[in-house]
């Protein structure tokens, strides 16, 4: 986990995860971890690098344990690894992943058709491994997925995402993130969501916003006016969900980095290699990301006619 205190907000690396496990070219491991690297040297220091997941079911991240044993080895990097049920924490473990993020959704639709199983009993399995994840002493952190709308069931009751924070952080959760999986969510709807969690718990709460609908930013901003100090964002802008229909962009790191320096609050980050890491996987990706500002640049210097 990072240090509280050095930076205004944390921006929490998803492209190697998240952004990866949506797009239709799949990478070497090699460029992976190439990629991470160049997330390093802009400043990162937190990212989910990877997810245990069936190769079947997501075959962009199948060499999980491959990129975990190439990527640098620092003592002041985190690396997290996405897990979703009690076998992927034990492969979690055996990586060396420094943290775990836990997903379950706040739509039983969602899933049952994402994980074959009620919201209840995916509940009670999060439970589980963040008991046994606690046992040895790995941070794990629970992310309630559609939170601010499911593809399946349209709306999603407030008293769902709140009782699903609640048992998160009963059960040890050392943070928890509310995701706009599938980019639908507006302002009010951040600030009502956040408001709610932090009266159930005080542990540390994060952002996931996805800016299918030009809204991730604004919902970025709703969070950190509310008292959010820790964001996930995606180099480039790239990844989505792949088991939600059009869920396509993560909000872009280079983007949300901008929006942060613009607003005097401070990162760690560097716009202009985030811009670097950006070509780099878009050259990778054989496509153009859909972030801004690796397209515009950062603020002018000067010297325009």
């Amino acid at each position: 986990m990072s240090i509280p205190g050095v930076n205004d907000v944390e921006v929490v690396e998803v492209a190697p995860r998240d952004g990866l496990q949506n797009e239709s070219t799949i990478l070497a491991t090699e460029d992976k971890v190439r990629l991470i690297e160049l997330a390093i040297a802009a400043g990162v220091r937190r990212m989910e690098a990877v997810s245990f997941v069936r190769p079947d079911a997501v075959p962009q991240m199948a060499d999980a344990e491959k990129v975990m044993a190439q990527v640098p080895e620092r003592e002041d990097v985190s690396y997290i690894g996405l897990v979703l049920n009690r076998r992927g924490f034990e492969r979690a473990l055996e990586s060396g992943v420094n943290e775990i993020n836990l997903v379950i959704a706040a739509s039983d639709t969602f899933n049952r058709r994402n994980q074959n199983a009620s919201t209840d009993a995916l509940a009670v399995m999060v439970e589980e491994v963040l008991e046994a994840a606690a046992s040895v002493g790995l941070p794990a952190s629970v992310t309630v997925a559609t939170a601010f709308g499911c593809p399946f069931e349209g709306e999603v009751q407030v008293d769902v995402v709140a009782g699903l924070v609640a048992r998160a952080a009963a059960a040890g959760a050392v943070e928890i993130a509310l995701a706009d999986t599938i980019g639908v969510g507006v302002p009010r709807q951040v600030t009502e969501l956040f408001g709610i969690a932090r009266t159930l718990t005080d542990i540390p709460l994060r952002a996931h916003f996805h800016n299918t609908r030009n809204t991730g930013y604004a919902n970025a901003v709703a969070a950190l006016d509310g008292g959010v100090r820790v964001l996930d964002a995606s180099i480039g802008g790239i990844g989505g969900c792949p088991f939600a229909p059009r869920a396509t962009g993560n909000i872009a790191t280079e983007d949300l980095v901008y929006l942060l320096d613009r607003s005097r609050l401070s990162s760690g980050l560097s716009v202009p290699a985030l811009v670097s890491a950006a070509e780099y996987v878009g050259e990778r990706l054989g496509t153009t990301v859909p972030s801004m500002v690796s397209k515009a640049g950062g603020f002018p210097s000067g010297g325009a006619s």
